[in-house]
């Protein structure tokens, strides 16, 4: 779909290399001394989980500036049932285009086009600052837990959208992020060597 100045499109196996090298630009030195995310989006389209059909990128002049993909995911209701949602990420900008309007432009569509794939809601960990101009709220409002989080603890970083209006009434539970997310650091590590050198940076506001 064409978008002012820039077209948001389905991935291909040739956009795969720029994507990787997109998200290592975006998250380097963010949330830890380089990062994991190039490794994670590698990984995560070999996962069962994986949503083809909302995996995204954003193109301006030629050039990937922007990408998200979803996972499937499940809250484990406190009534015994697993109540069938999503997740996304990582859902990155070019450094040099952060700030412009393009990251929510890409959130947006790939928003609609998951509730359009019959998605009824979707947890996600976020800033509210960002998210919640689309949408998005604090998951406790829905009675949504973060597993392994202890009662009492922030979980200000645990965010929730419905897509489906009401699609999470009367339903409480847990949470827990698809275990595709979690990689091994030094096969990351490995796979970090295939692209061009770039320094790791302790940095105040760090996670890790």
């Amino acid at each position: 779909m064409k978008q002012n100045d820039c077209l948001i499109r389905l991935e291909t196996p040739q956009d795969y290399a720029e994507a990787e090298n997109l998200a290592r630009e975006s998250f380097w030195n963010v949330y830890r001394p380089g990062c994991l995310e190039h490794y994670v989006l590698h990984c995560l389209r070999d996962d069962p989980d994986f949503v083809p059909a909302l995996d995204f990128v954003m193109e301006k002049d030629g050039r990937i500036i922007g990408q998200n993909m979803f996972m499937r995911a499940w809250i484990a209701a406190d009534d015994g049932r697993n109540i069938p949602i999503m997740t996304m990420g990582p859902i990155c900008i070019a450094p040099a285009y952060k700030r412009r309007g393009y990251g929510k432009m890409l959130l947006d569509y790939s928003l609609e086009k998951a509730g359009e794939c019959g998605a009824g809601a979707l947890c996600f960990e976020g800033n509210i600052d960002f998210y919640g101009k689309s949408g998005f709220t604090y998951a406790s409002e829905f009675g949504i837990r973060y597993h392994g989080l202890p009662e009492g603890a922030d979980a200000s970083f645990f965010l929730c959208k419905e897509l489906i209006p009401g699609y999470l009434d009367g339903i409480t539970g847990v949470y827990a992020t698809p275990r595709g997310y979690f990689v091994d650091e030094a096969e990351a590590e490995a796979f970090d060597q295939q692209f061009p050198p770039k320094v790791k940076l302790k940095l105040p506001g760090q996670l890790v």
